[in-house]
């Protein structure tokens, strides 16, 4: 991999006497698909808001492409080039999907309050239609032309959950932050996740730090896993290092045995 896209540097989080964090590092190299693992509470939602800015940290700081963002709010690191989903899916149900992924270009518009109004006389047309042009690129990419004018809230959870992707990568980001992309969803739908995850990182050169339970999908499609326990880093290393761990299978998977091991990673 080459150099580090994104750098956590001893960040701690409390709410009140609980403590979410505990002086957690790590690097993620640019193009690397870098999951965080671990139990219910383990503090890895709470680290992705961190990093994309919805929670400050009591301490410790985050780099983004060498640039210290720790006090930058959200929609500062988006533009810088960093873009997010959540775990519970945040869409606007009464818009249609265009409309919804158009929406994570809003950051990038250029014309204002005073331009706007002369849209036919200004760039402000010119600009709307390369916006829509990429716009449409993505729900090629995603396969989703055939409810492109649907209402986002009356959709099936897999699409929603295909929908809110292509928002976040209308952000135009070097660097997305999927928060449990594959909850919720069956084979079929996990599958197309994971296939979706590996082209936009590879195709799209886009960074990806995830948040998954799904240990086949994670061992599958992984460069690079860090499990936390009690919002402390527990390791950080290969998938096959990871899952090697006897501390890691035992106390965070569940398993007893390699047999036990396998069988999970088979699973999704």
């Amino acid at each position: 991999m080459s150099e580090p896209i994104l750098k956590i540097d001893q960040i701690s989080l409390a709410f009140g006497g609980v403590k979410a964090l505990t002086d957690v590092s790590f690097e993620v190299s640019r193009g690397a698909i870098f999951s965080i693992i671990g139990p219910n509470g383990a503090g890895k939602t709470s680290m992705l808001n961190c990093i994309s800015g919805r929670y400050r940290p009591n301490s410790g700081s985050i780099a983004f492409n060498n640039q210290e963002v720790t006090h930058l709010r959200p929609n500062d690191r988006a533009d810088l080039g960093m873009g997010r989903t959540f775990q519970n899916l945040a869409l606007f149900g009464h818009m249609s999907v265009l409309d919804n992924i158009m929406v994570g270009r809003h950051h990038l518009l250029k014309n204002n309050w005073i331009t706007g109004p002369l849209y036919w006389a200004s760039k402000a047309q010119k600009e709307e239609l390369e916006h829509r042009r990429y716009v449409e690129e993505i729900i090629d990419f995603l396969e989703i032309s055939h409810i492109r004018k649907s209402v986002a809230g009356t959709l099936s959870y897999g699409l929603r959950k295909r929908v809110e992707l292509a928002r976040a990568m209308a952000l135009n980001p070097q660097l997305i932050l999927l928060d449990e992309p594959m909850a919720g969803m069956n084979l079929e739908e996990k599958e197309d996740m994971a296939r979706y995850i590996l082209d936009l990182n590879e195709e799209f050169g886009i960074t990806v730090v995830m948040i998954e339970h799904d240990m086949g999908v994670v061992m599958d499609i992984s460069h690079e896993v860090m499990v936390l326990d009690f919002g402390k880093k527990l390791m950080c290393g290969l998938p096959e290092e990871v899952m090697a761990n006897e501390h890691v299978k035992r106390a965070y998977l569940g398993v007893e045995d390699d047999a036990e091991l396998e069988d999970l990673q088979g699973v999704g």
